[in-house]
């Protein structure tokens, strides 16, 4: 089978691989859509620490596709199913697992980083990824493209939860890439009453307005003093941090008041730590959080939210290649011209 083969950091080649071989309790996907995430293009640039020097890997852990073939002891999967593949695996042992955060496990695998991904015509879904809930079926609602970015779409549901987001919250986006998006889209579908969002590229506030946003203000605009006067003065409830910016994480407890809560959604890599207000968020009571990445019961759940009258995913992906496009398909990821670059397999 065709397959972009991962060999080191700025090395990825399409090579002719052998189709992987199932087990009992495997299943194996022919692969309809993946698309290309941040962590793919970190991986190209930088490796990754679960991938050693000198190992190759299919990347893609954003993958829709349909079942071709099922293990005699596989329960709940049958040939023709279109399903959607969860990432991270997690060990099914550890105390994260018991608490249903797989994607927090110590020990955990990942398609696309310990396990071949989406990248490539077939791909196999091991019986302990099934066991713990890793494949789903997708609804007859979802595009196999669309299916295919549940998963960042997941891990923003996974961020809301953590700041608890309420319809009666004023909520700040800052960035409208692909995740800003994702958010919008997110908060307005659970009813948020005002949905602010921030970014330097016009197009990309124009899809974040079609998905949602109630205010877009752009790079020449003051943010602040945008929030106050859309909250009387009283800041926001709750900020999301889209970019990759210190400077932008730091004046996030300018724009929240009292009780306010951060979701540090973006992270910085080897970036200058960001200078936090502590004051504010002492005498505020304000509250700052990290996520990463989303659990299986996320996915579940946005998968039906996806599913549902009235949303439409469409606006987020712009961007369609070949596999043999697959450097292209990264390079339009990383340029910031688009929102999501998915490969398409026929």
């Amino acid at each position: 089978m065709k397959a972009a083969v991962f060999r080191g950091p700025g090395v990825i080649e399409i090579d002719d691989i052998p189709v992987p071989d199932i087990g009992a309790g495997d299943v194996l996907i022919k692969v309809r859509a993946a698309s290309v995430c941040g962590t793919d293009l970190r991986i190209m640039k930088h490796g990754h620490f679960r991938l050693p020097e000198g190992q190759q890997r299919v990347l893609g852990h954003e993958v829709a596709g349909e079942v071709v073939d099922v293990g005699a002891e596989v329960v709940g999967f049958s040939l023709g199913d279109r399903v959607s593949v969860v990432p991270n695996v997690g060990c099914g042992k550890c105390s994260m697992c018991a608490r249903g955060l797989n994607q927090l496990c110590p020990d955990y695998e990942a398609f696309g980083i310990t396990m071949n991904g989406g990248f490539a015509e077939y791909m196999r879904v091991p019986a302990h990824a099934i066991e713990r809930g890793n494949l789903m079926v997708v609804p007859d609602a979802l595009t196999f493209e669309e299916a295919a970015i549940l998963e960042p779409m997941a891990c923003c549901l996974h961020g809301q939860r953590k700041v608890d987001v309420q319809p009666d919250d004023v909520v700040v986006i800052l960035g409208a890439g692909p995740i800003g998006c994702f958010h919008t889209l997110l908060a307005k579908q659970q009813g948020v009453r005002t949905v602010i969002v921030s970014n330097t590229r016009q197009p990309r506030l124009d899809i974040a307005r079609r998905l949602g946003a109630d205010i877009t203000v752009n790079g020449q605009q003051d943010l602040y003093a945008e929030v106050q006067r859309a909250t009387d003065g009283q800041g926001a409830d709750v900020v999301i941090t889209c970019v990759s910016n210190p400077n932008v994480i730091a004046g996030a407890t300018d724009l929240i008041g009292r009780l306010g809560r951060i979701n540090v959604f973006s992270g910085l890599g080897d970036q200058a730590r960001p200078a936090i207000d502590v004051n504010s968020l002492h005498y505020r009571e304000q509250t700052i959080t990290g996520t990463t990445g989303a659990s299986v019961r996320d996915y579940a759940d946005v998968r039906q939210l996806a599913a549902s009258p009235g949303v439409d995913l469409s606006p987020v992906i712009t961007d369609r290649f070949a596999l043999d496009d697959i450097e292209a398909a990264m390079l339009q990821s990383a340029s910031g011209t688009g929102m999501k670059s998915v490969v398409l397999f026929g």
